[in-house]
């Protein structure tokens, strides 16, 4: 008999948070913070040897993983076409406050450490990833994930759209083509998995979501 657990996408998040919580220091320097295609690469293999060795499998069959597809293009669909004008609306006030793309992308690894270009509304300047070399060192919170109370790269509108989360809105072009899912862990960035335990790498057995029970 298979000594494998069978957890839903929200008990795999409420795992890999409770690991990440036991993670008293953060980090204040990751070793690597740029990854060219190939780095990607090697770090998705790794992923996947070590998800192998996982005793976690995601329940769920393929009956429960069609309609939970059928339930993320719908739903997604529907708030893309609500959002149009007020997306639009926002994406101008950004344009106009640094003449910038409002739309901001970045690579993150979903379901088995597969690599995609996850979309947010800009809230940062515009050269706030070349940026973040200086700012690591300011990082405020527990475990491996970056947060500063004083980010000196978000914009005045920035500021209002991380609050509300409004940022976090063109995701759902995420979820409709399919990287994402409306529930389930977030998509970590590759400077963190690379500092995963393998118990904190359980979160890409799941694809990644646009919300999760943080």
């Amino acid at each position: 008999m298979s000594d494998k657990l069978f957890l839903t996408e929200d008990d795999v998040t409420k795992v890999t948070l409770e690991s990440f919580k036991n993670q008293q220091e953060g980090v204040t320097e990751y070793p690597i913070l740029e990854f060219d295609n190939n780095a990607l690469d090697l770090l998705a293999m790794g992923v996947h040897e070590t998800l192998q060795y996982s005793n976690i499998k995601p329940a769920g069959g393929k009956l429960y993983l069609f309609f939970k597809r059928l339930f993320d293009i719908l739903v997604s669909a529907i708030a893309l076409f609500i959002l149009l004008i007020p997306l639009g609306i926002i994406m101008l006030l950004i344009y106009l406050a640094d003449k910038g793309n409002p739309i901001f992308s970045q690579i993150r690894l979903t379901q088995d450490g597969k690599p995609f270009r996850m979309y947010k509304l800009r809230s940062m300047c515009i050269d706030a990833e070349a940026r973040f070399a200086e700012v690591q060192k300011e990082n405020k919170s527990d475990g491996i994930a970056f947060k500063s109370d004083d980010d000196p790269r978000i914009t005045k509108i920035g500021k209002f759209i991380r609050k509300t989360s409004i940022d976090e809105l063109p995701q759902f072009w995420n979820v409709l083509k399919g990287n994402m899912s409306l529930i389930g862990p977030r998509p970590p960035l590759p400077r963190k998995v690379v500092l995963y335990t393998p118990e904190q790498m359980n979160r890409l057995l799941v694809k990644g979501g646009l919300s999760c029970i943080c």
